[in-house]
């Protein structure tokens, strides 16, 4: 996936991506929550820019300090020490925290380095994604660097919220099916 700043087709796949993830939750009679770092809210934002997400989205927690990761998801610093905030096991944790939080159906969890830099030898653009509901969950890591040379955060955190709505929307499939 090419990516440019202010990339207009970015942004229509975003809307219409959020568009099928309420579209199906509002059909489905199911909920969403999401609990994010460094897209700072965006998945949230995506979700309520649809007409109806009212119905199905019960909130979000932007967690950017490990203190509050800790004090509202629920992650361990156990989990923090041994594997750092950046990993799929903090993601997992966030969206587990979440689902409790809210008592939602479904819920997005998501850390990452949004950039400039690395950090803790990741380089910027590296993204860890968990979505779960009661029974099952993914989780993915992201290397958006990989996709796009030299991210910005923008980039980071636009195709980092893509990527957790498609997410959704295959566990949705998955939980269906």
């Amino acid at each position: 996936m090419q990516n440019h700043k202010n990339d207009k087709s970015v942004t229509k796949t975003i809307d219409t991506t959020a568009e099928s993830v309420v579209k199906y939750m509002l059909q489905s009679g199911k909920t969403l929550c999401t609990a994010e770092s460094c897209t700072g809210g965006m998945v949230s934002e995506m979700i309520t820019s649809v007409p109806g997400a009212s119905k199905m989205f019960l909130g979000g927690v932007c967690s950017y300090t490990e203190q509050i990761k800790q004090k509202l998801l629920g992650v361990k610093k156990q989990t923090l020490d041994e594997f750092t905030v950046y990993s799929e096991q903090t993601a997992s944790e966030m969206s587990k925290g979440a689902l409790e939080l809210f008592g939602a159906d479904v819920a997005v969890g998501i850390t990452g380095i949004a950039g400039p830099g690395s950090e803790n030898g990741k380089p910027a653009g590296t993204v860890y994604v968990s979505v779960r509901d009661a029974r099952s969950e993914i989780v993915r890591e992201i290397c958006i660097y990989k996709l796009c040379a030299d991210p910005d955060r923008a980039t980071v955190r636009r195709m980092s919220a893509q990527t957790a709505l498609e997410m959704v929307l295959e566990l949705c499939a998955k939980s269906a099916g």
